[in-house]
């Protein structure tokens, strides 16, 4: 009775001990579009996340701490991101690596905020998300008034005198990158023969695309997700329109080509120099596709993310989302896309976008020189 008395303590020391370790985890998260139309995206970041905190583990975790990551879905919906903010922040996690929509990013932004919460985001673009001086956000993209600079040179260079034709989805994303191409166009002297908006989820373009074809539009300029671009540009194929269609960052997937098939071909848009051929990220990049993933659009932004957190918590000495923000804006860091700095805003430096080109067989590359 005495040595089961015995293994009894020893097996109960054992789960406490064990329970102690996981308790003194670090849970961090991942917060996107895990499902919804831009669930491609979502899919990217969860790939970036997972295997950034694996690889993070197998160095030693962070502060002697290792990492737990928790994956939250706002399906791009305002109100749900704002109510997984709160709910990170409850659940007292130092650190998210989100949102992709930036009418997801904003307003969760907030709820981090008053929660204690370092937000990262890889992919949203909207300059509002570090223009309202709050203390705890940053990212690790360029902006959409930088991007849409970038757009407006191409079209001023490649297509002046030509019929010009801008097209937003509302949204916070899709307006403001419309918006900021409109901006810069005009400056250089281009005025857009037609402004046109449409609802995020529509699927009927022909309206739209009659006007193209009214007013001989050659490029249209789309600020939006790739779901609606990629229709859009079939519909004017079925048209019989030549019209090129240009957008930004939110074409960097696959599932664009999935959508549009061979017609995708000429599609043109704006994203940074492909990470997944720096040399940064080769070995990660190896990694990735030896579990058959191909780390295209914000997986190794999502990655990046992470590094950028674990390096500054390390400097820090600790996980206080205020401390790593604080070490984060004050340091230089080592990521997979590249050395990363921040200035007071949580914006980096490093700015650098590019123009890109999709094929017929489904795949894209950057068009040297850019002729911007």
């Amino acid at each position: 009775m005495k040595s089961l008395k015995l293994i009894g303590l020893a097996f109960g020391a054992s789960i406490a001990l064990s329970s102690a370790a996981f308790a003194q985890d670090v849970t961090i998260a991942v917060a996107g579009p895990m499902t919804g139309g831009e669930s491609a995206f979502g899919r990217q970041m969860k790939n970036g996340a997972e295997m950034a905190v694996a690889d993070i583990n197998a160095a030693g975790g962070v502060n002697g701490k290792k990492l737990a990551l928790s994956v939250e879905d706002d399906a791009c919906d305002p109100k749900q991101a704002r109510s997984i903010a709160e709910k990170i922040a409850g659940s007292k996690i130092p650190f998210v690596a989100g949102h992709y929509c930036s009418s997801s990013s904003i307003p969760a932004s907030e709820a981090y905020a008053d929660g204690n919460v370092l937000q990262i985001t890889p992919a949203s673009t909207n300059p509002l998300f570090t223009e309202r001086k709050l203390w705890n956000v940053a990212r690790v993209c360029g902006r959409d008034d930088q991007q849409g600079l970038i757009a407006a040179q191409y079209i001023a260079k490649n297509f002046k005198g030509k019929n010009i034709a801008i097209l937003n989805d509302k949204t916070t994303y899709g307006k403001g990158l419309a918006d900021e191409t409109k901006k810069a166009l005009n400056k250089a002297g281009i005025t857009e023969k037609m402004y046109e908006s449409y609802n995020k989820g529509d699927k009927d373009f022909n309206a739209i695309v009659s006007r193209l074809k009214r007013d001989n539009i050659d490029l249209v300029y789309v600020g939006g997700y790739h779901q609606e671009s990629g229709l859009i540009l079939r519909q004017m194929r079925d048209q019989g329109l030549k019209t090129v269609l240009m957008a930004g960052d939110a074409l960097a997937d696959k599932e664009y080509a999935s959508i549009t098939g061979p017609a995708g071909e000429g599609t043109l848009f704006t994203f940074g120099p492909d990470p997944r051929n720096k040399a940064t990220a080769k070995k990660i990049v190896d990694a990735f596709k030896a579990k058959n993933i191909d780390p295209e659009g914000y997986t190794l932004y999502t990655y990046a993310a992470m590094q950028v957190w674990s390096q500054a918590a390390k400097k820090a000495g600790t996980t206080d989302a205020k401390k790593v923000m604080e070490a984060m804006k004050a340091g230089k860091w080592d990521t997979v896309i590249g050395p990363i700095e921040y200035d007071a805003k949580g914006d980096i430096k490093q700015i650098d976008y590019v123009v890109y080109k999709w094929d017929a067989k489904g795949g894209y590359s950057e068009i040297k020189g850019n002729g911007t």
